[in-house]
């Protein structure tokens, strides 16, 4: 058996780009994304005994940062959301190369998204699988299905109100 140690670092290597990326995607702010990082990963540490092996430990540690972030969302005023959004369309603009007038509208749009449906988006971005989505968030993955199909609608229509401007 590994030590904590070994086995904390390796967990943190195979999972802090996540979790900055989801921290970013609530601030907007790269020092409040590490801070959160920081604090889930803390967690973490503190916790790795408490960890069953019910899930997969990337869903655990996805879970820790979700509820990081909404308790500092809670508890911080939150930016004006077109400063954040300029944030995000920043850095996603960099990111992505091809199309970049379109992916900074859709960025855009997911600013103006719900808490939970941002998280969501997210998630289904960074490419988690739908059961692992579902696990997270605390719903099935049938309901979890339809929220992603509502998402997507509800961000065709800011889409497509952006666009006519």
């Amino acid at each position: 058996m590994l030590n904590k140690e070994v086995l904390f670092k390796e967990i943190f290597q195979a999972n802090s780009k996540k979790i900055y990326h989801l921290c970013y995607g609530y601030t907007g702010s790269d020092d409040s994304a590490n801070d959160l990082m920081q604090e889930t990963f803390l967690k973490v540490w503190q916790n790795l005994e408490k960890f069953r092996n019910q899930a997969m430990i990337s869903t655990w540690i996805y879970r820790i940062a979700v509820n990081t972030c909404l308790s500092y969302l809670r508890v911080e005023k939150r930016q004006g959301k077109e400063e954040l959004t300029n944030q995000i369309m920043d850095n996603k603009s960099e990111e992505v190369s091809e199309k970049p007038e379109q992916v900074e509208t859709l960025y855009k749009c997911i600013s103006h998204l719900e808490e939970n449906e941002r998280i969501i988006i997210t998630m289904v971005l960074d490419e988690l699988p739908y059961a692992e989505i579902a696990q997270i968030s605390g719903i099935t993955e049938g309901n979890l299905r339809v929220k992603i199909h509502r998402i997507k609608q509800k961000l065709t229509e800011l889409y497509n109100k952006y666009e006519r401007f």
